[in-house]
């Protein structure tokens, strides 16, 4: 084995092996040839190459998102690092550990016209948890090990972005064949979200459960598997509580609110006062739900706690209470509390619920050819045990609509909700998932990313569909927006590109679907490859001019 000639380099990789940092996704340059080469000659790395360094950094978010582990992001110096900007503030939205090693010139050449240079210090400032500026020279070796040490441990104890930024001087590509430096390794502590502990809110909150008629439990972006179906179970029993849940939430419960928009939507002022909660309990990320964010800060609850080891959004403009540790250790807590009220609540609103259901299923069986029909299609073939990753805009709002298996996990980027880096991030995942993956895009999302297919790892069994309305159809959803002057191009951006050419360039298997009977052709076939020798791209057209009013009426049919 041979090593960078780079103290800093060695330091680097020494610390993150220590540190089981050991998916690193390289971009190739020249300036951070130290870090490629201390990387690639030790086989305790996988090192991913990926050209596009907006493409890598959203490949590093999938693989970060699957296995909560910090993924290394290499690049060279300049503009490099900016390119991965995007996945960074998704990565500090949504929690996602991340590791930036950018290579830069040392001081002397700094603003002074040398090429291929900026500022590379703090350039992530407003969304970076810790932000470590490396000084070239042995004399600076305990300084750049501390920083080192504080920004790997930071990515790792609050599962977030971090920065290092590394000077190398000319030679670059020197070896050596033995360390020249044994760093300091300071473990990592993760000092929150500490079961076991009653905190005060925890004991407020105890007050609240047992007195609360109406008590609403709203789940956001949530990883699988982090509550126990029996603890939903038990939930989900109580007279006094509804639970809501996005298709993010990865949350299944026969008496959960699966469809948020679908209950609300048509909702009259005394519905929407059946269902103000007195006590609102919020857990998980973001909520993709505009309904249910305007009627709660219009009709806001009376106490609300949110749940979450790191932080706590005020969303609805009225959080009394953080509570800094997992959602399965407080309801554990709180289900050991005899609620001492009656309460029809849960009654209530399912029943309204079972009103929805009943006009849901008849719409459907009469809707035209459309992108809502095309969901429902999509939904109803996609095989259990499946990895779904969702692109933002029309994709996750049509996706609220429809009921899943309990055996489906789903991911979307809602840290930003920007349609940028959405392949990459699936990409990334499904090569650190055991499940198979479906993606599933609009159109602009897949075409802005389209650099993403640009990558040896896809594994074979990867799946998009493509639903191709010829633009940004969601804006043809929202108040007034067709009325804009120039609409179309600079709103829907109207365009009649296909996918087929991408396809083949990147060595993918390509169908496509125009219709009703060919899509549930196609679909059947798309899911049922025994053996997947590419990945596959299913493209679905459909006809922009009437998918917004088939939703509307959707929404018009359930009043």
């Amino acid at each position: 084995m041979h090593f960078s000639s780079k103290i800093l380099s060695q330091t680097i990789t020494q610390l993150c092996l220590a540190k089981e940092i050991t998916n690193i996704v390289i971009s190739p340059g020249s300036r951070n040839a130290p870090l490629t080469i201390s990387f690639t000659e030790d086989n305790r790395f996988t090192n991913y190459s990926i050209i596009d360094e907006r493409c890598a950094a959203f490949f590093a978010l999938g693989m970060a998102q699957q296995t909560g582990k910090p993924v290394a992001l290499v690049c060279t110096s300049g503009s490099a690092l900016l390119n991965y900007y995007p996945a960074i503030a998704e990565a500090f939205y949504s929690d996602i550990p991340l590791v930036v090693l950018s290579a830069d010139r040392p001081e002397q050449l700094q603003e002074i016209g040398d090429g291929q240079t900026i500022n590379q210090q703090n350039v992530y400032a407003n969304h970076i948890l810790y932000s470590a500026n490396c000084i070239e020279g042995a004399e600076q070796q305990q300084h750049n090990e501390t920083e080192i040490n504080i920004a790997l441990n930071t990515a790792i104890e609050l599962s977030g972005p971090v920065h290092i930024n590394l000077p190398f001087s000319e030679p670059l590509y020197d070896l050596v064949d033995d360390l020249q430096v044994r760093p300091q390794h300071v473990p990592a502590r993760r000092t929150t979200g500490v079961s076991g502990t009653i905190t005060p809110e925890i004991l407020k909150l105890k007050e609240l459960w047992a007195t609360s008629k109406k008590t609403l439990i709203l789940v956001g972006v949530h990883k699988p598997n982090m509550i126990s179906s029996e603890i939903i179970d038990r939930l989900a029993q109580l007279d006094n509580v509804v639970i809501m849940t996005e298709t993010t939430s990865n949350i299944y419960h026969p008496n959960a609110i699966n469809a948020i928009d679908q209950l609300i939507a048509p909702f009259s002022e005394e519905d929407f006062k059946a269902l103000q909660p007195d006590l609102l309990i919020t857990l998980g990320g973001m909520v993709v739900s505009k309904k249910i964010k305007g009627f709660l800060r219009t009709h806001q609850p009376t106490e609300h706690y949110h749940i979450n080891p790191k932080k706590a959004y005020d969303t609805y403009f009225s959080l009394t209470g953080h509570i800094k540790t997992n959602a399965q250790y407080v309801f554990e807590q709180l289900l050991q509390v005899d609620v001492s009220v009656t309460s029809v609540y849960k009654k209530t609103i399912l029943a309204i619920k079972a009103i929805r259901d009943e006009k849901h299923i008849p719409y459907l069986a009469d809707t035209p050819y459309s992108d809502f029909k095309v969901y429902e299609q999509i939904f109803n073939y996609l095989p259990k045990n499946y990895l779904l990753q969702l692109s933002n805009s029309t994709a996750i709002r049509y996706a609220q609509l429809f009921k899943l298996d309990s055996s489906i996990d789903v991911f979307c980027n809602r840290g930003t909700s920007g349609i940028d880096g959405s392949t990459s991030t699936a990409i990334g995942a499904a090569v650190q998932s055991n499940k198979p993956v479906l993606f599933i895009t609009g159109d602009l999302s897949f075409f802005y990313d389209s650099n993403a297919l640009w990558n040896n790892y896809i594994p074979k069994n990867f799946k998009i569909i493509i639903v191709n309305n010829s633009g940004g159809g969601i804006f043809r959803i929202l108040p007034k927006a067709k009325t804009m002057t120039h609409f179309e191009p600079f709103f829907e951006t109207r365009h009649q590109l296909t996918s087929e050419h991408l396809a083949k360039q990147y060595n993918c298997n390509y169908t496509k679907a125009t219709d009703l009977n060919s899509l549930q052709q196609k679909l059947h076939e798309f899911f049922n490859i025994s053996e997947a020798e590419k990945p596959s791209i299913l493209e679905v057209f459909t006809p922009p001019e009437i998918n917004d009013q088939v939703l509307l009426d959707y929404f018009k049919t359930l009043q």
